[in-house]
């Protein structure tokens, strides 16, 4: 299903790339930048329409450390209960803040007659790895272990910058960064 949507990225070598959804937010998102920095990574942002409006200064950072920024919506709404002009008024509303190419539908959830809307001016990334870090059902052990064991070269990580996530995703991150820094992976943003 949603074949023509992009899952993974192909890469000739040990290459990973981490995503964050819903951000920016200013307890976590510099907090994020921070680790990032530290194993010299870059990632890609997906960031709500509304939360760049609140906090331009830290979407600036993100952009001035070198990595990329998506599309996620104005306010996160939900593909699947939303109608296609909303959706993509949602979508428009949020490039006026989010200036990318890249489009992530809230949750995952996208129509296909969204998608076919929104592929004239996005690509839709998806991704092949989904830490849970936002499931307060799983452990942080839990969290790190799905993306540890689930990833691989090309794989495209999702990652959450919100309050929700902060506690699984501040313990996962890190520890992810080093285990395949170890095995020689390089972090890059989507290309």
């Amino acid at each position: 299903m949603y074949q023509d949507l992009e899952w993974s990225i192909p890469v000739s070598g040990p290459e990973l790339f981490i995503t964050f959804d819903d951000g920016p937010i200013p307890e976590i998102t510099p907090r994020v930048l921070e680790i990032l920095k530290a194993y010299n990574a870059k990632a890609t942002f997906f960031c709500i329409g509304e939360n760049v409006r609140k906090h331009p200064e830290i979407y600036r950072q993100i952009l001035e450390e070198g990595h990329r920024t998506g599309n996620h919506t104005q306010h996160h709404i939900n593909g699947w209960k939303t109608n296609k002009i909303n959706y993509l008024r949602q979508s428009l509303l949020c490039s006026h803040y989010v200036q990318s190419d890249l489009f992530r539908p809230p949750y995952g959830r996208i129509s296909r007659a969204q998608a076919k809307a929104l592929k004239s001016r996005f690509r839709i990334i998806m991704w092949d790895v989904l830490s849970m870090d936002y499931d307060k059902r799983i452990s942080r052990e839990k969290c790190l272990d799905n993306v540890v064991k689930n990833a691989g070269p090309g794989s495209i990580i999702v990652f959450h910058d919100s309050h929700k996530a902060a506690d699984n995703m501040l313990h996962a991150l890190p520890a992810m960064l080093d285990h395949f820094s170890k095995k020689g992976f390089r972090f890059n943003a989507i290309p």
